[in-house]
C-alpha cells in the first residue's frame, strides 16, 4: 500500500508564515528595545530567527538589517548533547559552529522551544558585540594572523541550563572583554528575546495546533523554494564567469582575487569558486566549511527577492543553489586562520556574483555598490582607572550602482547589510570627538546614463590624547566600482589624517590609528557604479545633481557633456556641442578602474589560475610565503 502525500494547503501556508514572521518581528523589538550596544540600538547589526528540527531558518524578520538568511545551526546541537526545557546554547566559535559563527566579536544564543515534552522548534538570535576581547580594541584587526589573537572563544556551551544561568560563563565573558557590563547586558537582552519567542509559539500552538505548526515549517520552505526557482528561471541558463578583487591583506600590497563560474540550468544555479585566490595569513578568509553558506548568496538571494514579490525568507530561498568552493581557498577558512574581515572578502564575492548576473540578465542587474562596510571605532583611555572605552562611530558605507532606469542610491549601500547610520548625538555623548562633517561625497557616484550612488564624507575630530582609531573592511581603495555598458567606475575610497591642517597625511588601510586632541580623521567612502552613456543621461538630471550638490560642474562638463551656466542652468549651446564630440568606444561592456585594467595587463585570468593550480599544490602552510615571493 502506497503512502499518501499530504496535501498541500496554500492558504494555511500563508497563514502560518505570516504568523511565524510576526514572532520574529516581536523578537527583534524585543531584542533592540532592551539591548545597551549602540550597534543594536542604532545600527542594528544583530538578527533573530526560527529553527526547524533540521537547524534551518524557517522564519525570519521582514524589518531586519542582516541579510543572510541561513543559519545552520545543527552542527552547534549536535555537540551540546540532550536539552531540557529551559537551556540556552551560547557560542561566537566559527570553527566548531562550522560557520554558524563567522567572526568572534558575532554571539549566537539557541533555545529550544518545547510542546509536551517534545522540542518543536528553537529560538536564535546573535547580537555583534562591539569588543570580545583580543589584541585590539573592538577585536578585529586585519593584521591578526590567527584566530587566537581575535578574542575569546567560546564553544557551544549551555549559558543556561534548565532556566538556571550558568554564571561561569558570564563572568569568563566578563573578565575578558573591555565592555563587561554592555556585554553581559546585552546578553541578558538576547535570553529575552528567545524568551519571547518561545512564548509566542505556545501561543501560536494553542490557536494552531501542534501538528499545524510543526508542519507549516516545512511547508513555508518548500513554498519559498518553488517561488525562488520561479524567479532564477529569469536568468537564461548557462555558463557565467567572472573575478574581482580586494586592494591586498595589508600586511602585503598584493590584491586577492575570488571567482565564480556561475551555471544555471532550468532555475538551478551553481556557485564555482576554483581559482579563487588561496587563504591568506591576515583576517581575510571566511569560515564556510565547504558549503552554501548564506554570506556567499547575498547577491542571488537580492535577485530572487527583487524578482519575485513575496518570497517567505527562510533557507527554502537556498535550496536551489549549490556550490563548489575548495578548501584552501580565502571562501574557505580553515583552524586557525584568522576571519575578522571576512565581510570584506564576502562582499567582494558577492559583487563578483554581481558581475557574472550582468553578464546574463544586464536589464535586471545594477552595477556594482561600494562594495564596503566599514565600522569606524575609537577607542580612548578612561578617565577613571586607565580602561579604555570603545564606540563604534558609524558603520560607514558608499552608494549603491546605477541600473537600466534607476539611478543609485546615495549614501546607503544595503548590499551586505543594511545597518543604520549611528546618530551624531548619541556617538558625541559616548566618547570624545566632535563631528565636523557628514555629507554626501561628491562625484563619487560613477556617471553614467544612470548615475551610480555617491558615497559619504565623515570627518570628527578627537577631543582627547591617547586615542586610537580602528577601521576594517576598508577596501576599493585601489580596485574600485566597475562601470557597465558605458557608466564609469566610481571613486576610490580615502581616508585623510588632518585634512587641510599642517600635517596632512593621506593614509591606506587603517590597522591602529594613534590620534591626540585636536586630530581630525576624513573617511570618504567610494560610491557605486554607472550604468550606460553618461553622455545620454537627461540633460536637467545633470543640471539637479549639479544644484543638489551630488555631481560637481565640471564633472558635469568632462563626464556627462552638459555645460553649467553661471545661473545653474544647462548652456543648450555649449552642451550640445560637447555632447556631439561623443565618447570613444570601449571593446568591454565592463568599464574598470585604471589600476585594474593595468594589472590585468600582467596578471590576467589565465596567468592567475595557473598560479593559483601551483600554489594549492603546495602545503598550506607554505603557500602565503611562495605567493608572496612570486610577486615581489
Amino acid at each position: 500500500m502506497t503512502k499518501t502525500a499530504r496535501k498541500f494547503d496554500p492558504a494555511l501556508t500563508e497563514i502560518m508564515n505570516r504568523k511565524f514572521a510576526a514572532i520574529t518581528d516581536q523578537m527583534t523589538v524585543t531584542l533592540r528595545r532592551s539591548s545597551r550596544s549602540v550597534y543594536v540600538k542604532e545600527g542594528g547589526d544583530f538578527g533573530v530567527g526560527l529553527i526547524d528540527l533540521e537547524g534551518h531558518i524557517f522564519a525570519w524578520p521582514e524589518a531586519t538589517s542582516v541579510s543572510c538568511i541561513d543559519q545552520y545551526c545543527k552542527p552547534v546541537l549536535d555537540q551540546v548533547g540532550p536539552l531540557v526545557d529551559g537551556d540556552v546554547i551560547i557560542t561566537n566559535d566559527p570553527y566548531r559552529s562550522e560557520g554558524l559563527a563567522t567572526h568572534l566579536p558575532d554571539l549566537q544564543l539557541i533555545k529550544p522551544y518545547f510542546h509536551d515534552g517534545e522540542i518543536v522548534a528553537y529560538g536564535w538570535c546573535f547580537i555583534h558585540f562591539i569588543d570580545m576581547g583580543g589584541k585590539v580594541p573592538s577585536s578585529i584587526s586585519p593584521s591578526n594572523t590567527e584566530i587566537f589573537q581575535e578574542g575569546l572563544i567560546v564553544p557551544p556551551l549551555k549559558l543556561v541550563k534548565g532556566g538556571v544561568p550558568n554564571d561561569d560563563i558570564f563572568a569568563m565573558i566578563a573578565a575578558n572583554t573591555r565592555l563587561p557590563d554592555q556585554n553581559i547586558a546585552d546578553l541578558k537582552a538576547m535570553i529575552g528575546a528567545l524568551n519571547v519567542g518561545a512564548e509566542r509559539c505556545r501561543d501560536l500552538i494553542e490557536q494552531m495546533g501542534k501538528d499545524v505548526f510543526v508542519t507549516a515549517q516545512t511547508d513555508v520552505q518548500d513554498y519559498a523554494a518553488a517561488r525562488a526557482r520561479d524567479a532564477l528561471r529569469r536568468i537564461p541558463d548557462g555558463v557565467y564567469e567572472a573575478w574581482d578583487y580586494l586592494d591586498d591583506d595589508l600586511v602585503t600590497r598584493i590584491p586577492i582575487r575570488v571567482r565564480v563560474k556561475m551555471t544555471v540550468k532550468d532555475g538551478e544555479v551553481e556557485l564555482d569558486m576554483t581559482g579563487t585566490d588561496p587563504q591568506v595569513t591576515a583576517a581575510y578568509n571566511v569560515p564556510t566549511m565547504g558549503r552554501l553558506h548564506p554570506w556567499l548568496g547575498v547577491a542571488l538571494t537580492r535577485f530572487i527577492l527583487s524578482n519575485e514579490q513575496g518570497v517567505p525568507l527562510n533557507y527554502g530561498i537556498y535550496r536551489p543553489l549549490s556550490v563548489v568552493n575548495p578548501k584552501g581557498t580565502v571562501l574557505n577558512a580553515e583552524f586557525p586562520d584568522p576571519v575578522g574581515i571576512r565581510q570584506a572578502v564576502a562582499q567582494r564575492f558577492n559583487d563578483t556574483v554581481n558581475a557574472a548576473l550582468m553578464k546574463a540578465v544586464p536589464d535586471l542587474i545594477c552595477a556594482p555598490s561600494s562594495g564596503v562596510v566599514v565600522p569606524i571605532v575609537l577607542a580612548e583611555a578612561d578617565s577613571v582607572g586607565g580602561n579604555r572605552s570603545v564606540t563604534v562611530v558609524e558603520p560607514f558605507v558608499g552608494g549603491t550602482g546605477g541600473y537600466n532606469g534607476h539611478d543609485g542610491v546615495d549614501a546607503r549601500d544595503g548590499s551586505m547589510a543594511n545597518l543604520n547610520n549611528h546618530p551624531i548625538e548619541a556617538i558625541e555623548k559616548d566618547i570624545g570627538l566632535i563631528v565636523r562633517e557628514y555629507d554626501i561625497r561628491q562625484d563619487s557616484g560613477g556617471a553614467g546614463k544612470w548615475r551610480g550612488g555617491c558615497g559619504q564624507v565623515l570627518t570628527f575630530e578627537v577631543l582627547k590624547d591617547g586615542g586610537v582609531v580602528f577601521s576594517r573592511g576598508m577596501e576599493r581603495m585601489i580596485f574600485s566600482a566597475w562601470g557597465y555598458e558605458g557608466g564609469m567606475p566610481a571613486m576610490p575610497f580615502r581616508v585623510i589624517l588632518n585634512r587641510g591642517k599642517a600635517g596632512e597625511r593621506e593614509l591606506r588601510k587603517i590597522d591602529a590609528l594613534p590620534v591626540n586632541k585636536g586630530d581630525t580623521v576624513t573617511f570618504l567612502s567610494p560610491g557605486g557604479g554607472g550604468y550606460g552613456n553618461p553622455f545620454e543621461r537627461d540633460v536637467q538630471a545633470v543640471v539637479r545633481d549639479v544644484r543638489l550638490g551630488f555631481v560637481s560642474a565640471d564633472a558635469a562638463r568632462r563626464d556627462y557633456g552638459v555645460e553649467i551656466a553661471d545661473d545653474g542652468r544647462a548652456d543648450d549651446a555649449a552642451t550640445a556641442k560637447l555632447r556631439s564630440a561623443g565618447r570613444p568606444e570601449r571593446g568591454s561592456k565592463f568599464w574598470h578602474a585604471a589600476d585594474r585594467e593595468a594589472w590585468e595587463k600582467v596578471f590576467d585570468d589565465q596567468a592567475m589560475d595557473a598560479l593559483n593550480k601551483r600554489l594549492y599544490a603546495q602545503p598550506k602552510s607554505t603557500r602565503p610565503k611562495l605567493r608572496r615571493a612570486f610577486f615581489e
